[in-house]
């Protein structure tokens, strides 16, 4: 039943995220004159539609992947009035990156209420406004498990907190560890709490440190709470962590040419080197799969303070990777209209066709790449 409601969750978080984006065009499209043919919950084929007051389509479709907004002559060279084509420049750009902003609004009003009632503290030089800024430290959590070693054969799992510890309190998860070599070969009581339910058990601790004394791995995270800053805490923090995604993106990409470069030497320590680099690609992207992997576990085992963290972040990570210059998303859209703009060449219906169409295939080829990375780890 866990997993089935984690799959659930899973999916509703990505249809609202890529909900809102799509709603973001189709709000600037609208007040841009821009007529809105239909707005999709999911993608066809088609479950229900209905016909608003306003003219748009609204449709309710079978596959839970996201969603659409199909606008009328939404190609550059379309000049028909209420055609995304005949919008100036301007209105152009603003419809590309609404979804953009939309996306990255949702990231700044999660963040925003989390600073409120608590925030995970991620970064060590993680934005706060000084004099209103309390640091709550959360209970020592069961992050992973060794096989077959104390904890486990105690039958504790994943997502646990530990409130007692050998008849002594343990705040941090140093004291832990050091109290688990203490007690080497011994059993021991533990208390923990589990879905809000405490309770007690024995656990024999490992005479060797192979493995861990206490055969576990454990997670400590502290919280950030504010008041009357909470929306600038909310807002600075979606600032940082745009600007880690992009520098994060940078070196994924560097890394990704230094690879490829350092594979067409013969040299075999350059290409150990090579392997190692596409190697920190693959283990440092995410594709679909990855993506609902993190998610899944996140609704099955975390709290709802994590669930909404974890949100907010997706919901960045979509922001920033549609400014990127990538034919087939938002940002690629746009270079390619400056491009044609520049370079004063008419952007024809069929000229823009094949650029997204090379452009989506690129971006699917490199989707289905990830996708196997993210198999591969599963595994």
């Amino acid at each position: 039943m866990g997993l089935i409601l984690g799959i659930i969750v899973g999916l509703l978080i990505l249809i609202f995220l890529v909900v809102m984006h799509e709603l973001g065009h189709a709000i600037v499209a609208t007040k841009s004159g821009v007529v809105v043919k239909e707005f999709g919950v999911g993608m066809p084929p088609r479950a229900w539609k209905k016909k608003l007051k306003n003219g748009v389509l609204f449709s309710l479709n079978w596959l839970p992947l996201g969603g659409f907004v199909q606008l009328k002559g939404e190609y550059d060279s379309a000049d028909k009035p209420g055609d995304y084509g005949a919008a100036t420049f301007w209105q152009k750009t603003r419809i590309l990156f609404a979804g953009v902003v939309a996306n990255w609004i949702v990231a700044a009003v999660l963040l925003s209420i989390l600073a409120l009632t608590g925030l995970p503290k991620v970064l060590p030089d993680q934005f706060t406004v000084a004099g209103d800024t309390t640091i709550v430290n959360q209970p020592i959590m069961i992050a992973g498990l060794t096989k077959n070693h104390a904890a486990e054969k105690a039958g504790l799992k994943t997502g646990d907190t530990i409130v007692r510890f050998a008849g002594q309190e343990v705040l941090t998860a140093d004291r832990m560890i050091e109290l688990s070599r203490q007690n080497k070969g011994k059993t021991v009581d533990v208390i923990y709490n589990r879905a809000g339910v405490s309770h007690s058990v024995k656990v024999t601790i490992g005479s060797s440190a192979d493995g861990g004394y206490f055969g576990a791995s454990l997670g400590q995270r502290d919280l950030i709470k504010s008041t009357w800053s909470a929306p600038i805490v909310g807002v600075g923090t979606t600032v940082q962590l745009s600007w880690l995604t992009l520098q994060g993106i940078g070196n994924m990409v560097g890394n990704l040419v230094n690879g490829l470069a350092s594979q067409l030497s013969f040299n075999a320590s350059i290409r150990e080197k090579a392997s190692a680099e596409l190697k920190s690609v693959s283990d440092g992207v995410a594709g679909p799969i990855g993506i609902l992997g993190t998610i899944f576990p996140a609704a099955q085992q975390a709290g709802l303070t994590q669930l909404v963290f974890l949100t907010a972040i997706i919901s960045l990570s979509l922001a920033v990777m549609n400014i990127l210059p990538i034919p087939a998303l938002d940002g690629g859209r746009w270079f390619t209209l400056v491009a044609f703009k520049l370079f004063k060449k008419k952007l024809t219906k069929e000229r823009e066709e094949k650029i997204q169409t090379i452009g989506f295939s690129l971006l699917m080829g490199l989707t289905l790449l990830v996708t196997i990375a993210d198999v591969a780890k599963l595994f």
